[in-house]
């Protein structure tokens, strides 16, 4: 320990900061984000939530109307952003282009908020998939406007931090009072704008870490639907590990969404060696059942799901397999999904009824347990295994990544690029062979290079929109 005077800086204590430090410390879910009078978002004290801590509770909830859902500063102004139309257009560049009439790949530089209400003319509805590395909100390396009219010029600026009528852009720290509340203001339209683009049947990956995690899925939740949350993966983003703080950091996340659960369906990943049980005219397959294995889908919260099947027990289409319908016949047995033994809890189907009318007695027929209850079953014939949700081998890590980028360039020129591999396999259960795919963060364009590398391995068709901010290159 040095014995040396302290040094003094010549002011005086700021009382009131320590107070609230010391506020903060005791009562930390008090403190919020707001407008200040100048329209500033400052951090500041919700009073009426304090009294609650304090022991008033029935005054608290009494006070106010009880709702869920996520709120924040300014995201009334993100809505009115959204409707507010675009007066920006799509300038070709025939000149920076390769087989410009000819190629069905686009790559779109400006503010990808523009291009998006831009796209929605020509591609409304026809997107299948979407993949997004957005900003992580890192407090470093995240800038954006203080203003909500960004315009494509604005972007050309961002290399000084000031737009052209000299209104400064700064880093998201957050200790300023606004942290999240700036990085959602930048999400939330963006995310809106883009799931009309997707298809019905359509779905969206966004890698994230831990820093807004839970915000982007409460967003989610709301743009897209608790409903159609698929899953959330756990990526090994850096095998050997992140020594900093008190956790050595080695993964970051990426959420899972469909537009539509009941219109969707995943492909399975390559497998060697996997063993069918079944054969018909088709070929080889396995037995799962049709019924959602998940309580949270239920008659209640997805009623279109849950319609009966009739099986024929007099006439089997195969040796272990019945003829079904969904019209009601006399001698027909009538079949909903099961209920949870777990939770008693009903059961909905996995496949809405337009689609099961579809593959009737063809990749759906009835069946009889061992037990003698009959099941309405789907053939699987993937050769492969479904996607789990732990990524975790290090062909997807950030270092993989980064050495790719730097196999091409001879320099490090992106930090932190995602893996080639990654993408693939999100491509491979999300997308087939002729689709669309956009991404409006591409960065160093690993999306688009994967489209390459996946269509060269299999002959496919697949079609890339890649959106980046404009940035001055050598």
């Amino acid at each position: 320990m040095s014995n040396a005077p302290e040094k003094m800086d010549g002011t005086s204590l700021d009382i009131a900061a320590e107070n609230r430090a010391r506020l903060k410390a005791m009562f930390p879910t008090v403190f919020t984000e707001t407008v200040n009078d100048k329209g500033e978002l400052v951090e500041s004290v919700d009073f009426e939530k304090l009294k609650a801590e304090l022991g008033t509770f029935t005054e608290f909830f009494e006070s106010r109307r009880e709702r869920y859902g996520m709120d924040w500063p300014c995201k009334k102004e993100t809505m009115r952003l959204i409707q507010t139309t675009s007066a920006a257009t799509l300038k070709p560049c025939r000149e920076e282009s390769v087989n410009f009439d000819t190629t069905e790949n686009l790559f779109i530089e400006g503010d990808n908020l523009e291009v998006l209400k831009l796209l929605q003319k020509s591609y409304y509805g026809k997107v299948k998939m979407i993949y997004i590395d957005p900003p992580y909100n890192t407090g470093n390396e995240f800038i954006y406007p203080d203003n909500y009219s960004e315009s494509l010029e604005t972007y050309l600026e961002y290399a000084g931090l000031i737009d052209g009528e000299g209104r400064k852009f700064s880093t998201n720290t957050a200790n300023e009072g606004r942290f999240h509340t700036k990085w959602l203001n930048m999400m939330y339209p963006r995310l809106y704008l883009a799931r009309n683009l997707l298809r019905d049947d359509g779905v969206i990956f966004i890698s994230i870490d831990d820093n807004e995690v839970s915000n982007l899925k409460k967003i989610c939740d709301e743009i897209f639907g608790e409903e159609n949350f698929v899953g959330l993966f756990v990526i090994n983003s850096s095998p050997s590990a992140i020594d900093y703080g008190h956790i050595a950091q080695m993964h970051d996340y990426c959420l899972f969404y469909a537009k539509s659960l009941s219109e969707t369906i995943t492909s399975h990943l390559p497998e060697e060696n996997k063993n069918f049980k079944y054969e018909d005219n088709i070929g080889q397959f396995n037995l799962y059942p049709l019924y959602n294995g998940n309580v949270a889908f239920n008659p209640k919260t997805r009623p279109n799901l849950f319609y009966p099947f009739y099986l024929n027990p007099s006439h089997k289409i195969a040796e272990d397999f019945y003829e079904i319908g969904l019209e009601e016949h006399e001698g027909w047995v009538k079949i909903y999904p099961v209920i949870s033994k777990k939770d008693s809890i009903q059961h909905v189907w996995r496949w809405s009824k337009n689609l099961s009318y579809k593959h009737l007695n063809q990749e759906i027929v009835g069946y009889k347990t061992e037990d003698g209850e009959y099941r309405i079953v789907q053939k699987t014939r993937h050769t492969g295994k479904v996607i789990r949700s732990l990524q975790i081998d290090k062909n997807i890590s950030t270092r993989r990544g980064t050495a790719e980028v730097e196999n091409i360039f001879n320099s490090k020129i992106f930090q932190f690029p995602k893996p080639i591999e990654l993408i693939k396999r999100f491509m491979s259960i999300g997308m087939q062979e002729d689709d669309i795919i956009l991404d409006f963060f591409s960065g160093s364009c690993t999306t688009a290079h994967a489209v390459l590398d996946l269509n060269k391995q299999d002959n496919g068709n697949r079609k890339f929109i890649m959106v980046q901010l404009p940035e001055p290159c050598a």
